[in-house]
């Protein structure tokens, strides 16, 4: 074996999956052993020193959850990455609760599964900082298709200069995905934020394009405004609906021109700077109605990127809790290591109107409120702990159920929720409205 490359066993019952991902990893400079049943795994891990195991969750026999559950006996610094179906919501909970480091959702994806593996490696000390250059995730935490297509147009849009339009809900992480873009970009200028609804109307020119000295009484010296800083960088829009009308004008002669004039200034000056914009408003309503103008929406949505709600996505629950409860454990100086299954179930079951922001917030009380080393049910506010069941199906029942029966009673209910209409109910599932309809002839809803 090559000095400093990465042990890895993969474990899964199909040969194919099993040769795919050997070849895979031994052409990425990685020692690879396989096995096909968790006997044989135990008895690799027995006999071989590893990196990092890479499971499936269904194996003849004993499952790939028991074999986490050994390996976090024998061997609790080797992490594991489970390999589970697609919107199997419940085996990624109780995996992440055994002490999964990471998980992927079939069908499965080489560079998707590569990427987790480089990740988990990285957070358990085994690469290090410097090794880190490839396929990072930026912050974007989630394993959501919804999640996936951001990532990917994230990599598609990084080397162009195209105007983007992000929209979604308040607390989905907007600007997060606007960093993240701006840091896959080779752009050397800085990223420089600004929220439009912040900023009273009367100042918003000055804030975006400064001021020359003696623009203004009070204005003694030159001033350079955010469209200036952000030259050869990123300038970043926030709550761009918020914009009065007389400003949008100037700003769409700046997107047009690439010039644009300080207050009190008579040259032009210009600026290199990327424009993406950001609201949680419905735009073309706004559009509609008068308050946006119509030329300055065409000109930022080139590229469109919308970050779905959480309760939309509510696969990515499991690994943001995670990721937020170990960020917080180590700010406060605090030894708490996993959220109990009851705690995650009532976390998977709330709504979350404030989404990611929420989210974020909710873990932070319960590492800072917590007595013990695990978050439970008491640990969290009385509005999730006390949510009620009737919206989501009870994680519990899930795993009592069939795949088909549980896709069945996820189509019903989107169906439901969306009246009916399936084009908006395919939406809600992250499917087409052909697969919808596919789904439905096979369950009798047609």
């Amino acid at each position: 074996m090559p000095e400093g490359c990465y042990r890895l066993l993969v474990v899964d019952d199909e040969r194919n999956i099993r040769r795919a991902l050997e070849k895979f990893f031994k052409q990425k400079g990685f020692y690879v052993e396989t096995a096909r049943s968790y006997e044989e795994a135990v008895s690799r891990l027995q006999q071989n020193n590893f990196d990092l195991v890479l499971t499936d969750m269904r194996l003849p026999g004993r499952s790939g959850l028991e074999l986490l559950k050994w390996i976090k006996h024998h061997s609790a610094d080797v992490p594991v990455v489970v390999i589970t179906a697609y919107g199997s919501i419940e085996n990624a909970v109780e995996a992440m609760k055994a002490g999964a480091s990471n998980y992927i959702t079939k069908p499965v994806d080489l560079t998707e599964i590569f990427a987790i593996v480089r990740h988990t490696l990285i957070h358990s000390g085994h690469i290090g900082v410097a090794e880190t250059a490839e396929k990072p995730n930026y912050g974007i935490i989630g394993q959501s298709r919804a999640i996936k297509e951001i990532m990917a147009i994230i990599e598609a849009v990084s080397t162009s200069r195209s105007t983007i339009l992000i929209t979604g809900e308040s607390g989905t992480g907007k600007e997060l995905v606007a960093r993240a873009i701006h840091s896959a970009s080779a752009r050397k200028g800085p990223f420089v934020p600004i929220n439009c609804a912040a900023i009273p109307s009367e100042l918003i020119e000055n804030e975006l394009f400064g001021h020359e000295a003696g623009a203004y009484t009070g204005a003694t010296t030159t001033k350079r405004g955010k469209v200036e800083i952000a030259n050869g960088g990123t300038l970043f829009l926030d709550e761009i609906a918020e914009m009065p009308i007389q400003m949008q004008v100037k700003l769409l002669r700046f997107i047009q021109d690439r010039e644009f004039y300080r207050v009190g200034g008579t040259l032009p000056l210009s600026s290199d700077c990327r424009i993406i914009a950001a609201t949680n408003k419905d735009i073309e309503e706004e559009v509609t109605g008068g308050r946006f103008r119509e030329d300055l929406y065409w000109r930022l949505n080139v590229i469109h990127i919308h970050v779905p709600p959480l309760r939309e996505r509510m696969e990515d629950i499991p690994k943001l809790a995670m990721s937020f409860l170990r960020r917080f454990a180590e700010e406060n100086h605090k030894l708490v290591t996993g959220i109990e299954e009851t705690a995650m179930e009532a976390l998977m079951r709330y709504k979350w109107p404030g989404n990611v922001r929420e989210l974020e917030n909710v873990i932070e009380r319960a590492v800072v409120l917590t007595k013990g080393q695990t978050i439970t049910l008491s640990d969290l506010p009385h509005r999730i702990s006390k949510v009620d069941n009737t919206y989501y199906t009870d994680l519990a029942l899930l795993s009592s159920m069939k795949l088909s029966e549980i896709e069945k009673a996820a189509v019903i209910r989107a169906l439901q929720e969306e009246n009916w209409n399936q084009t908006r109910a395919a939406k809600r599932l992250g499917i087409t409205r052909r697969q919808l309809r596919t789904k439905m002839l096979k369950y009798g809803l047609l």
